[in-house]
């Protein structure tokens, strides 16, 4: 069972890290936006580590307060869980 969510998250992180290249891309040649609605959802069903790296790696989003502050507490979160379930399990 960890496996595949081991798996999963590192699927959903590499597809959040790509879309904010993707979305960097297509915002440096005035084209199509991918919403920030998908952002987010990303960001909350396990991509807020790709997302992040995305904001640092390509300068994108950083300005918006929203992903600037936003985005690091979904990952605290993250964070406080995994410590409070590894507590349990031991």
């Amino acid at each position: 069972m960890l496996v595949y969510i081991i798996i999963y998250l590192l699927l959903v992180n590499l597809l959040a890290f790509g879309t904010m290249y993707r979305d960097k891309q297509k915002a440096k040649k005035n084209e199509w936006r991918t919403p920030e609605s998908t952002l987010w959802t990303y960001a909350f069903i396990g991509g807020a580590f790709g997302i992040f790296a995305g904001m640092r790696v390509f300068r994108h989003k950083t300005k918006h307060n929203s992903f600037k502050y936003g985005v690091p507490l979904v990952i605290l979160a993250y964070l406080t869980i995994l410590v409070v379930v590894l507590q349990k399990m031991s």
